[in-house]
Parts: structure tokens; sequence; C-alpha cells
């Protein structure tokens, strides 16, 4: 049960290698939309014969097109999103929806600073094309693991210069995300896109300095955990069954695949509409939306179902009112 989209027809216009791991897809629509900086569009995408839906944050400066760009990470543990649009081929069909913006720049503040990991790139491409024509001051953070699967960084150092700043892993080591936030003054804001690990390191800082939680912005993408992917079981209680969860499937593919209705929209652990009840568990949960506190993922009495799973254990839930 999800929400509904306003959907078009695509055709597939290029696709062009951007990264070691990363495809740059552009998708001719039959009209004209708007998008600002940070937007996303969904993709209809298929798993098992079955239809998907996967969201991917528009590439490139805001404006009104009728062409949208987004670039797409092959994942060894997809669930049918990163895995189908690499089957894609130069003039095939594809069922996108309007661009939809759920990780907006908001003006007025004294300094903008971007912090992006691996794919998180991608709405970040935007935000800085804006900021800097809009003459805004700002500076741009890029870390990743292997330079060959950094996209755009080539594009972006052309178009920033010195105020952008690349961190490659295997170089440099990690970014020292506690140090960055501690360089921001009052009134300057963080956006951050990427691994749940950079995110939790950047909440973290930043609710140890004395910056206004309000000015910390953040997107994730649900595929990245702090544990490895594994199969568990799903307990069950009201329905008497036990699901097994593959690794390439999500908990709450497994439950409507049993007829276990949840409700549910994003698919990406922001909304928090596929909440639910935890009752036991063993093993490790490992909470991969961006929905709920640290607090509430301590205590460990919810999961999105869309993205978290329990690594090394097993899980017995309590739909509640979704059964």
């Amino acid at each position: 049960m999800r929400f509904s989209n306003e959907w078009s027809e695509g055709r597939i216009k290029s696709i062009k290698q951007v990264g070691e791991t990363v495809r740059q897809f552009e998708i001719d629509i039959p009209a004209e939309v708007s998008f600002s900086a940070g937007s996303h569009i969904n993709v209809e995408v298929y798993f098992k014969g079955h239809p998907e839906i996967r969201s991917y944050s528009l590439v490139g400066k805001p404006r009104r097109t009728s062409v949208l760009k987004i670039a797409v990470k092959l994942l060894p543990e997809s669930k049918g999103g990163s895995a189908y649009m690499w089957t894609l081929e130069e003039g095939q069909k594809i069922r996108v929806s309007q661009p939809k913006n759920h990780f907006e720049l908001t003006y007025g503040s004294s300094e903008y600073v971007l912090l992006a990991g691996g794919i998180g790139i991608t709405p970040m491409v935007s935000m800085a094309e804006e900021l800097l024509a809009k003459g805004e001051n700002f500076r741009f953070v890029y870390a990743a693991q292997k330079r060959s699967d950094m996209p755009f960084s080539e594009d972006l150092n052309t178009l920033l210069g010195d105020r952008l700043q690349l961190f490659v892993q295997d170089e440099h080591g990690l970014v020292d995300i506690p140090a960055l936030v501690n360089s921001m003054k009052k009134g300057s804001q963080l956006y951050v896109c990427g691994p749940m690990g950079m995110l939790e390191a950047a909440k973290l800082a930043w609710f140890q300095s004395a910056l206004p939680a309000e000015d910390l912005r953040y997107e994730t993408f649900g595929t990245t955990g702090l544990y490895p992917t594994v199969a568990f079981k799903v307990n069950l209680p009201r329905f008497n069954k036990t699901v097994e969860v593959s690794a390439n499937q999500t908990l709450l593919d497994a439950l409507e695949e049993e007829g276990i209705e949840v409700m549910y929209d994003c698919k990406r652990g922001e909304c928090g509409l596929c909440q639910v009840d935890i009752i036991e568990y063993s093993g490790t949960i490992d909470h991969r939306d961006a929905f709920f506190s640290s607090e509430e993922r301590a205590c460990d009495k919810k999961l999105c179902a869309c993205v978290s799973r329990v690594f090394e254990g097993e899980l017995t839930l309590d739909t509640s009112y979704r059964g």
C-alpha cells in the first residue's frame, strides 16, 4: 500500500559510464518539467518479474527540461534496482515519476557545506551548481573509497576549483567529519548524503557541537548499513508464520510476498510509514533508515521494514494495525 505518483513513459536517450561501477542515464520524457536542487524521481524497475519502485536523485543544474539525468551505482547486493537499470539499453522505454524534493536547499545562511560520500554525490551536483549560480558562500567535501568510483569529480573540480575537497579513502583515509563540523560557525548549514556510517558520524559530531539542530540536513540511501547484508528469519505471531528474508530481499518485500500488507511510501527509510514493532530479536538490529533518531534506534523497539534488517539473528515482529 503506497501513496500515488504522477507517472509518464520515458525513453533511455543515452547511457554513459561515469565511474567503475556507476552509469549515467539520460531519460527523455514526453513533456518538460521543472526540478530544484536535491530533487529525485521514482523509477519503475523489475525484480523477479514484478514491478518495484526505486528513487534516484536528479543530476545537473536545476532547470526546466524534458531530459532527466540520473546516475546508478551497481551494487553487489542489489535488490532489483541497480541490477535492473544496468540491463537497460539506449532506446528502451522506462516509467518515471514527476520530480519530487525532500532534500531542498534553504537560503539565508552565511555558509553552506556539502558533504557527499560515494554515490551520495548525485543530489549534491545540482546543489553545487545552484549555489555557485547564486553566488553563495559554500564548500564541497566529496569522499569515496577509491578514485575510480568518484563520478563527476573531474567536472566538479573544473567548475568549483578550490571550493572542492576530494578525500579518497584508499589514498588519504577517511574524511575527518568532527573536524569538518568544528570548522563551521553558527549560521552555517551542513548538507550530507552518503552511506549510513557517514551520516551517523555527521549526526554525532553535529549534536556534540553547539550548532543548531535544524542546520543539519541529510539524505541517505537505504541499501547501506553498518553490517553485512545476510538472510534472516522473521516470526509473526499474529499470523502464525515464519518468513525467510533473503540477502537480496527487503523485509517489506518478504512480508508483501506472504500477503501481509504494510503501509509504505518512499522505500528509502525516510518517511517512516513502514515502521513495525519489534517484540524480540537475537543478533544485531541494523537500522538503515534516516527516520528514527539515534535514541530511538538504540531502544530497538521499532524498525523500518523497507530498509532495516537483523545481522546474525532473527526477529519477532508485530505488524499491529498494519496487519
